[in-house]
């Protein structure tokens, strides 16, 4: 069975192992994937590019630093190592604080709908990650819906304090993006933990390559039309 995940395919192939498990931990790819989903709910109506760029910003460090440092904290299984716990918490700690406190400051000045959209988002990195209430929410609705839909209407309700038609079409997109990534990662670590064959194993990885580098580039693409629209 195998745990190492150093020898993913996100995870640079160059560098000390902890500068690895450093980049690794991020899970830079699907941080990524949440963090456009942002940009889908920002670039769905009339847009400022600071605010843009402010909820990108909170996503990568809610979701790409804080929740994978508490996943490494709370998961069942290390396939990190045994990381050192209080450097773990401490480096989500700082990362979830500067979010919340921006986040905080655009819902205070303008964007009231962002306050229930943080509270939830944020319960769901506790609650999800940390495994608590038995697990309860560790699950795939609870991965569609704090990692596909909430970062749309974060994206949304930062700019215009509203959840537009076209933010709620492009939740339904990200939701079903969402869940295509984890059937076909679930698919992938199991053929990998059991040592499948390399024809599959390589075949769900070109996929999740696919609809990462799919979704990123994509997002550009949107970006760029809507920013010269």
């Amino acid at each position: 069975m195998e745990r190492d995940r150093t020898s993913e395919w996100f995870v640079p192939k160059f560098g000390p192992r902890n500068f690895r498990i450093s980049i690794g931990i991020l899970f830079l790819p699907y941080t990524g994937v949440v963090t456009s989903f942002a940009a889908w709910g920002s670039l769905s109506g009339s847009f400022e590019l600071d605010r843009l760029a402010v909820i990108c910003l909170i996503y990568f460090l809610s979701i790409g630093v804080a929740a994978h440092c508490l996943d490494a904290v709370g998961g069942k299984t290390k396939p990190w190592g045994n990381l050192p716990k209080k450097k773990l918490w401490t480096i989500s700690m700082i990362s979830l604080g500067i979010a919340f406190t921006i986040g905080l400051y655009y819902a205070f000045l303008d964007s009231p709908l962002l306050f229930p959209i943080g509270i939830a988002g944020g319960f769901f990195l506790f609650a999800y990650n940390l495994e608590l209430f038995g697990g309860k929410f560790h699950n795939n609705i609870s991965t569609i819906f704090s990692w596909g839909v909430l970062p749309v209407f974060a994206g949304s309700a930062i700019q215009t304090n509203s959840i537009s038609i076209e933010a709620l079409i492009l939740s339904i997109a990200s939701a079903l993006i969402t869940y295509s990534l984890i059937i076909t990662s679930r698919k992938y670590k199991e053929l990998k933990r059991s040592f499948g064959i390399i024809s599959q194993i390589n075949k769900k990885e070109n996929t999740l390559k696919m609809i990462t580098f799919g979704v990123i580039c994509g997002t550009v693409i949107f970006f760029i039309l809507r920013f010269y629209n």
